[in-house]
């Protein structure tokens, strides 16, 4: 299988695509625009989030440390 390089960093991640512009900052891996707090929580676009998912597999899940209230 071939993988494709991502874009450039000044191409915004699709995430950005269907948030409002407020919740648009930095990848917190590459500085490329992405969806502030991303999928499950995490400040990576889609291209530095697939490594770390990578090396933590399938299991890991977000848990919320706040107190329901």
């Amino acid at each position: 299988m071939t993988v494709t390089p991502p874009p450039p960093v000044s191409e915004p991640d699709p995430s950005t695509f269907t948030c409002s512009s407020s919740l648009v900052g930095p990848c917190s891996g590459c500085q490329r625009p992405t969806h502030k707090y991303g999928s499950g929580g995490s400040p990576l676009c889609q291209w530095c989030m697939a490594p770390v998912q990578d090396r933590w597999g399938p299991a890991v899940r977000f848990t919320s440390t706040r107190s329901p209230g």
